[in-house]
């Protein structure tokens, strides 16, 4: 579970201990900024971000974008950034977006990590600028017997070409193997659907490739690309890029000769 959605896990987790075999937490925290910071400089720059997030949620070419993107994935290209607008207006309304931003300054779930009694694994980027790594140091200290694991990389939400993305998955597989097993069988169900071309651009999707440099690929134009990449997201029930990444790669995709490393 990533960012603000890990916090409603682990309390979760403490309300429900039988439910749940293993826990994964990725780039998250037991307390919202509102309960790190008491310091006037720092109240005053999230009054500043909820007022930007209600101005340019999910508007490509305003500032606001810019500073997300920053912030949560400073390796990307600009074609990452335009996918991030995307993505928002695809998620919420600006109005929503600001409330659970609120929500997550004042969240505070340092108690119900004391008491996850699961299989814990902690993993989060060393120079994330979202969740400082220091509060994923904190929430290993509250959780008993977790294991905890450093990326190298600044990127929030990492990028499937960085090495810290292969040590993400090779990390969270080991210490749930049973995902594996799963995954070949839910990939197979959704590739069968699947033309030669738009397993030709899932191929690349999983190389980590963007919409650019797939359309120079194949000699068709960015808008063709995503068309043919909207139809392969509805095939095998992706709701995002990173979605696709990881089921393509669990059907053994993204390892094929010829194409770039990545």
């Amino acid at each position: 579970m990533a960012a603000r959605v890990g916090p409603i896990a682990i309390e979760y987790v403490a309300r429900h201990p039988g439910r749940v075999s293993h826990l994964v937490l990725y780039g998250t925290y037991s307390r919202g900024r509102a309960q790190r910071f008491d310091v006037p400089q720092e109240v005053e720059k999230a009054r500043l971000l909820l007022d930007l997030t209600q101005l340019g949620w999910g508007r490509e070419n305003h500032a606001f974008l810019q500073v997300w993107a920053s912030q949560f994935q400073p390796g990307g290209t600009l074609e990452h950034l335009r996918s991030w607008s995307e993505q928002q207006q695809a998620a919420t309304s600006p109005e929503m977006a600001v409330r659970l931003l609120r929500i997550g300054f004042e969240t505070d779930v340092r108690e119900s990590a004391r008491q996850v009694s699961c299989p814990t694994l902690i993993i989060h980027a060393e120079r994330d600028a979202v969740v400082p790594i220091e509060e994923a140091r904190v929430l290993a200290g509250l959780i008993p017997g977790c294991r905890f694991v450093q990326l190298d990389s600044e990127n929030h939400m990492l990028l499937p070409s960085e090495p810290a993305w292969t040590r993400f998955l090779d990390e969270a597989r080991r210490f749930l193997p049973r995902a594996s097993a799963r995954g070949g069988a839910v990939a197979g169900l959704s590739l069968n659907d699947l033309t030669p071309r738009e397993r030709d651009i899932l191929e690349r999707i999983a190389q980590g490739l963007d919409n650019r440099e797939i359309a120079t690929a194949l000699g068709l134009s960015e808008k063709t690309v995503r068309n043919h990449i909207s139809r392969v997201f509805d095939k095998i029930g992706a709701q995002h890029r990173y979605q696709a990444i990881v089921r393509a790669r669990e059907a053994g995709l993204g390892t094929a000769s010829g194409l770039p490393a990545r």
